[in-house]
């Protein structure tokens, strides 16, 4: 038997260290050649590290959230025979995952496939009436006793689920009629509160519970905090009336083909593109340690999405030579390999602007924080409809608060104005989109 020390490869870009996200093994365990052993974050991707041998797993280098420099040893392996030179197989690794981050980033654990979900898991009460709870097609209502409950009820399987995900025994349930209803069910929980009954998730007391931060979050704490103590920020938040935007869109999407369905965000990206070229000043990078500005000739769109992992920001680049339909189809590729944690380096980094949107959630007005070392983020908000006066008439309108955050060491107030009303000068009137 002899050791094998498995030592972290250098996995490109200078990295001096990566973070441990997760162990896929644990001291004692029987490990195969190229079986995962651990995920470890860098600066711009999550890695696979796996095992160049085959052997038992007798030492790791440290816990979750641990800093581990490039070329220590990660695991040291018990193998049968002679062990195999450590320096070579790290060397050949690093090759390996310099390769693979070339082409594909594996993400954080059970990041895929998952989209946010906006609708309540309880289902919603349904009308108590003549003809009951059940779908046409439904068998009919179940006379059943479980879960614990008193006596046999019957209710239909949506009010039985319902009773379930409250925690409410059937039996408890007093019924107009031969069976449990979801009126029923209201008035018992109605009545049940004024009586000091309270519903599994209503608001209660529970033990304290301490979370480490690692991985993304961690990435995300550490980002923020240096953007925030280094950046001077302000916002400046204007009105716009999209409703011919919004009209357009309809139009596009309703003859779009087989092309992608248009939001809002590949249309204000257009209008952000066009309207840069004369705001140079809000186009640019800001290295503070050198004292430099760069203001960018292209536009390479940071574009801020929502994961399981924690929020990340892919890069549309070159995005003032895309089309709008180009933009939508990249939009999702993008989303999509982020929600995968999927996206590959190049993707995530070298961002000259980034738009940030709460999406259906809007809300009223946003005080983005910049991604640092970028000097301006834009915020669109929920788009509500409210009359406005037009003239001597008043008219329905769709409205919209469009929120900036800057650099004032590199922004002024009056340009970020100005280059709001340029931006809101496209969004109101959108032909100009489309104009050369």
């Amino acid at each position: 038997m002899a050791r094998f020390e498995f030592r972290l490869p250098d996995i490109g870009e200078g990295i001096a260290e990566a973070e441990i996200v997760a162990w896929h093994v644990k001291v004692g365990d029987t490990v195969a050649e190229d079986q995962q052993l651990a995920d470890m974050m860098t600066d711009k991707a999550t890695v696979e590290m796996e095992s160049p041998v085959a052997g038992t797993v007798i030492a790791l280098a440290g816990e979750v959230g641990d800093q581990v420099p490039i070329g220590s040893t990660l695991v040291v392996i018990e193998v049968e025979g002679d062990a195999p030179a450590a320096a070579a197989p790290a060397e050949a690794r690093a090759e390996e995952v310099a390769e693979e981050i070339e082409t594909e980033t594996p993400g954080a654990a059970d990041a895929a496939g998952k989209t946010p979900a906006y609708e309540s898991p309880v289902s919603p009460p349904a009308k108590a009436g003549a003809q009951g709870d059940s779908a046409p097609d439904n068998p009919g209502p179940l006379l059943a006793q479980e879960h614990g409950e008193s006596r046999p009820v019957l209710a239909s399987p949506a009010v039985r689920q319902r009773a379930r995900e409250l925690g409410v025994d059937l039996g408890q349930v007093k019924a107009d009629g031969d069976r449990v209803r979801h009126a029923d069910l209201d008035a018992f929980l109605r009545y049940g509160a004024g009586q000091g009954y309270h519903a599994p998730h209503a608001s209660r007391a529970r033990e304290d519970e301490a979370i480490k931060v690692i991985g993304m979050r961690r990435r995300i704490a550490e980002n923020m905090a240096a953007s925030k103590r280094h950046i001077p920020h302000f916002t400046y938040v204007d009105e716009i009336d999209v409703t011919a935007l919004e009209d357009m869109r309809a139009d596009l999407n309703a003859n779009r083909g087989p092309r992608p369905k248009l939001t809002m965000l590949p249309l204000l990206i257009v209008a952000i593109c066009r309207s840069l070229p004369d705001f140079p000043m809000l186009n640019a990078r800001y290295d503070d340690e050198a004292g430099v500005v760069t203001r960018s000739g292209r536009v390479h769109l940071g574009m801020a999405a929502q994961t399981d992992a924690g929020l990340t920001v892919p890069v549309i680049r070159d995005a003032q030579d895309k089309n709008v339909w180009q933009l939508a189809t990249e939009i999702a590729r993008l989303a999509e390999a982020a929600r995968a944690g999927k996206l590959a380096p190049h993707e995530m980094g070298g961002g000259t602007i980034t738009v940030t949107s709460l999406g259906p959630l809007g809300g009223i007005a946003t005080t983005p924080v910049i991604n640092r070392p970028e000097v301006a983020i834009i915020g669109p908000n929920k788009i509500v409809e409210r009359p406005i006066f037009d003239g001597d008439e008043i008219r329905r309108a769709k409205l919209m608060n469009l929120s900036i955050s800057c650099d004032h060491r590199v922004v002024d107030g009056w340009d970020a104005a100005s280059y709001v009303q340029a931006l809101k000068k496209y969004l109101e009137t959108p032909v100009l989109l489309f104009a050369d």
